[in-house]
């Protein structure tokens, strides 16, 4: 099975529970998206969060490195460019963009806490497992991209 289909059943068990399961469940029966003020900015997040996750995990993850976002079957090769190259984290910011775009188009402070319980998890398994496994896999690759890259709050150059 290729890594591309492999991610795209990842992408609907993990990020679609996340972000439609989910939101689903906590927002009432009978709410109103709101598309105006604070929804219109709730959707420009969701269509930008959705975009920069799908580049992640296809185009970075599946095509690029070979492997998944899964962490049973992740990349063969390190992902080090594209949004990659910006953030260390950046597929965890697409699905935290979409969450808090869904809790300002919903006006639902539940879907916000879940947000950023989800983004506090995260930052945990990133810095008991994740890092420390890239560290094992790849060696100095992995620590020279962590030298050059921010784990959470990208540093964009000027040119």
């Amino acid at each position: 099975m290729s890594a591309v289909f492999r991610t795209l059943i990842f992408t609907g068990l993990v990020p679609g529970f996340w972000t439609v399961v989910l939101p689903y469940w906590v927002v009432p029966r009978g709410s109103r998206l709101d598309v105006r003020g604070v929804g219109a900015g709730g959707w420009l997040l969701i269509v930008a969060g959705s975009a920069l996750y799908l580049v992640c995990a296809f185009w970075g993850f599946a095509i690029h490195g070979k492997g998944t976002p899964l962490p049973l079957d992740p990349p063969k090769k390190l992902v080090a460019d594209g949004p990659y190259g910006v953030v260390r984290n950046p597929m965890y910011w697409g699905v935290a963009c979409v969450m808090l775009g869904e809790a300002a188009v919903f006006h639902s402070l539940a879907l916000a806490e879940w947000a950023v319980g989800l983004f506090v998890c995260a930052n945990v398994f990133v810095l008991l497992v994740e890092e420390p496994t890239l560290k094992r896999k790849f060696g100095a690759e992995f620590e020279e991209y962590r030298r050059r890259v921010p784990r959470w709050i990208p540093h964009i150059k000027g040119r």
